[in-house]
């Protein structure tokens, strides 16, 4: 079994292939080189090697990384607007049956493997195969990045399971999560914020779950409201998720991830987003995005248009904290300190002054 690709790369050889006759890695290989020929016939000669060396493995690395580096440098520097033709992929399928991936300049494949260069060179090599053009056509919701061209090769590579998908959102049509994404985003009611993990992060995320158990909610080509798949490569868009806020909407994502895409990140939000060494779980989180007065406290607007998309934390029963304010009230006098009501409190001005509405309307306060 093969998945993910780069650096990632997942390869599992069972048991059984020794009861086969399997014994060496030489006969591993030719197979793989077979496979190699028969989906791309033009090649004619190969060679497989295969490195144990750690100080080898170090070296091959650091020239991939080189090479990565370079590839999405190239990508990054084109948009969608610069093109007339998207790329679909539907590698995948073998394992994600519904799964139909839509390849643009800013919207790369899930697993990093096919940037839009990728796809367009894939598509002329192999017409017939996996990767094949998709005509930007029928633009039917500009910020959402819906067009009725991509709807249309959903449903048709889907086997008609989804009509919609849209390229920069996660919670109308989004786009389908194959299995094999480098990262996986999820929607925390509770903050009304999405965090992200990869999968080299193996602890919970604060809501609890970790990368392993949300990709398998997400995976197999699903349309999962809540749950998003998505390449590395997409966090350095400009259309990065511009349909939900962006960056404004992210409230958690592990350390190590966030140095690796920090570039892509907006510069004032950097130190807004916390990682596992600030939350464990949603009551540290919470704290956490109080204390930095992150957007989603207050409500958040989006970038692209300036139009406020969420209306912020509220209360769904004031009276639950009727003590609390009372007592909160009393001991400073009334005077209002925000800095105060966060910390005491654990809760938003906005919050604080729902609770005070509240005891206004109950007669409890004058």
């Amino acid at each position: 079994m093969h998945l993910n690709q780069r650096d990632a790369i997942w390869m599992r050889a069972g048991l059984d292939l020794k009861k086969a006759g399997v014994t060496s890695w030489e006969q591993i290989m030719k197979n793989v080189m077979n496979l190699y020929k028969a989906e791309m016939p033009f090649i004619e000669k190969m060679e497989a090697i295969v490195l144990t060396s750690p100080e080898e493995v170090t070296a091959g690395l650091a020239e991939a990384h080189a090479k990565y580096a370079a590839r999405d440098e190239r990508a990054k520097g084109l948009h969608d607007e610069e093109v007339d033709v998207f790329y679909g992929c539907t590698l995948c399928q073998a394992f994600a049956p519904t799964s139909a991936c839509a390849v643009t300049p800013d919207r790369p494949s899930l697993c990093g493997a096919i940037t839009w260069f990728d796809g367009r060179a894939a598509a002329k090599v192999d017409p017939e195969g996996p990767q094949f053009a998709i005509p930007k056509e029928g633009l039917i919701d500009e910020i959402k990045g819906e067009y009725a061209s991509v709807n249309e090769m959903a449903e048709s590579r889907s086997g008609g399971e989804y009509s919609r998908m849209a390229l920069y959102t996660f919670f109308d049509a989004p786009h389908t999560s194959c299995g094999c994404f480098e990262t996986i985003g999820f929607y925390m009611p509770e903050v009304d914020g999405i965090g992200i993990v990869d999968r080299d992060f193996r602890n919970p995320t604060p809501n609890g779950l970790p990368f392993s158990t949300m990709a398998g909610q997400a995976g197999g080509g699903k349309q999962v409201v809540g749950f998003l798949g998505m390449g590395l490569l997409y966090y350095f868009s400009p259309k990065f998720l511009q349909a939900d806020g962006g960056w404004r909407r992210i409230v958690w994502m592990p350390k190590e991830l966030k140095e690796r895409v920090k570039d892509g990140i907006d510069a004032d939000m950097f130190d807004k987003i916390a990682t596992e060494e600030d939350a464990a779980d949603l009551t540290a989180l919470k704290k956490f995005l109080l204390k930095v007065d992150h957007p989603v406290v207050d409500g958040v607007e989006r970038k692209v248009d300036g139009k406020k998309i969420s209306e912020g934390w509220k209360i769904e029963d004031p009276s639950e904290y009727e003590d609390a304010v009372i007592a909160f009230i009393e001991e400073t006098g009334g005077d209002i300190d925000v800095d105060a009501i966060k910390a005491k409190l654990n809760m938003s001005e906005g919050q604080f002054m729902q609770v005070i509405e509240y005891l206004q309307d109950e007669g409890i306060l004058e």
